[in-house]
């Protein structure tokens, strides 16, 4: 039985329609919004119904709310997604900590947690190029700050009928993430560095989304365009699924009844991961509050507490380079929500933010936002000290981004303790301490002065015993596929010309 027969139409103008599936495969509008469902508040997931359920089968409850797939369509993606690929069977474990619990979201083929969303794409994308009578083949453009793109390029590799290019910053990214891609094999995929930073490799990605020129001359090769970065609706609601899978561990754990409210902690800096929290709020799943961890690019918390978003600001660098965004894409989807679903108004924000670099929201819709969200940041030195003292205390390593959330929801404990209540807090993990395994390491004050993080995880592994995953214990091994650099205007010449080699 297909669940889902709602359409899709964009934050922007509600005229744009398109079909879950079809939605899936164009990844962003063609106005340059996002697709959503104007009545996800009539949609629930009973979570009653997931009781002793396995992680396939909560996949098989929540997608089905956001596509137009039979039961067995979604099973066999759920199944090919993440069957054996994950080192947990329970593919998104909960551990249970001294003060909190950390929802590890990294034990998967990448060591991140794009892995959920950037496995599953790939077969929703296929599934609907088989059932359907679409002739074009799907070429996929996204920007990196670091983890998307070998998650996405390790889904994509070598599936049949769509090609992938991904352009990150270069020397912004970390040693481990940046050989993770460079890497990654594929007749299919194409890996380019930008001299920029991640807006500005997403901004590009974006700017050739509404180039009428570009859109055309891909249509000549018979290519449709689309995304892999948590703007397609595809990613984003199988990112929903874990906020489902560890409120159930917590069941099944008795640590609290059904029913029983909780905190989810989310280090985010593109706002995907932790949207997905809020539509798993909108279904059914008794959430407190959400709480958006931010480092020192601080736009998302300076924006929840005044409502005002400033991008023209300047951009740092830090140990928690995946949230080093100041464009944070999916905040759109919740502004068209908080707005009950104004287009108009959503439109006129982003239109503000484009020319001006600022907007403003009104006091009621960032009442609305406050009602569900709270905010902090944590600095590189604080997020160091977080890490040594998680370990000390718990005997848990965290990366540089976990430390973040770790280190607001300690400052939220301390000064806004009833706004959390007196629920459990669950922290998002996402990404093995490895992937950043030189700030790791220093934050147990050892300055040796290594530079070579491949030496660097070996120290770190000497130090605390935790496993280093098997993906990256041996990849400075591995042969360097792909070394181009680019300037970030040379974006559309190159995947023009990129075309030519990828099958």
């Amino acid at each position: 039985m297909v669940k889902n027969n709602a359409k899709y139409e964009s934050t922007r103008n509600k005229n744009i329609e398109l079909s879950p599936s079809e939605a899936v495969l164009q990844g962003l509008c063609s106005d340059g919004g996002l697709f959503v469902i104007r009545d996800l508040k009539d949609l629930s997931v009973d979570i009653n119904k997931l009781i002793d359920k396995d992680y396939f089968e909560i996949v098989q409850e929540v997608l089905g709310v956001f596509l137009d797939f039979t039961d067995e369509e979604i099973k066999e993606c759920a199944y090919n997604a993440y069957e054996g690929k994950f080192s947990s069977r329970k593919i998104a474990p909960l551990v249970k900590l001294k003060d909190s619990y950390i929802l590890e979201l990294f034990n998967g083929p990448t060591s991140a947690f794009k892995d959920f969303g950037l496995l599953m794409l790939p077969q929703l994308m296929s599934k609907t190029l088989s059932k359907t009578d679409i002739k074009e083949d799907i070429l996929i453009l996204t920007a990196t700050s670091g983890d998307t793109g070998k998650a996405a390029l390790d889904g994509f590799s070598d599936v049949p009928r769509i090609k992938i290019l991904v352009f990150y910053p270069y020397g912004e990214v970390s040693k481990v993430q940046e050989m993770q891609m460079v890497t990654q094999e594929g007749k299919n995929l194409e890996v380019v560095a930008i001299h920029g930073n991640f807006d500005d490799a997403q901004s590009g990605v974006k700017n050739l989304f509404g180039d009428n020129d570009f859109r055309e001359r891909t249509k000549k090769e018979n290519l449709q365009l689309s995304s892999a970065n948590s703007i397609n609706i595809g990613r984003l609601a199988a990112q929903v699924v874990y906020y489902f899978a560890g409120y159930m561990q917590l069941i099944e754990n008795k640590e609290i009844p059904m029913g029983e409210m909780v905190n989810f902690v989310v280090p985010t800096g593109n706002f995907g991961n932790i949207l997905a929290g809020y539509y798993a709020r909108i279904l059914g799943l008794p959430i407190n509050r959400l709480v958006c961890a931010s480092n020192s690019n601080n736009i998302l918390h300076d924006f929840i507490s005044t409502g005002v978003y400033d991008k023209r600001r300047e951009f740092l660098e830090t140990i928690s380079p995946s949230m080093d965004i100041l464009i944070s894409s999916n905040l759109e989807r919740l502004l068209y929500y908080v707005s009950e679903g104004d287009n108009h108004y959503v439109s006129k924000l982003m239109s503000d933010l484009k020319e001006n670099g600022i907007y403003k929201v009104e006091n009621s819709i960032l009442d609305k936002i406050k009602e569900i969200f709270l905010s902090g940041y944590a600095g590189d030195d604080d997020t160091k000290k977080t890490i040594k003292k998680i370990y000390e205390k718990d005997g848990y390593l965290l990366d540089t981004h976990t430390a973040v959330a770790y280190k607001v929801m300690f400052d939220l404990l301390e000064g806004d303790r009833e706004k959390l209540g007196n629920y459990k807090n669950i922290i998002l993990s996402t990404a093995s301490p490895y992937k950043f395994s030189k700030d790791v390491f220093e934050s147990f004050d050892y300055k040796e002065g290594l530079e070579d993080e491949f030496l660097i995880m070996k120290k770190l592994y000497d130090k605390t015993k935790v496993k280093i995953p098997q993906n990256l214990e041996k990849l400075n091994e591995k042969k360097k596929l792909h070394n181009d650099i680019i300037k970030k205007e040379n974006m559309k010449d190159y995947v023009l010309k990129a075309l030519k080699w990828l099958k």
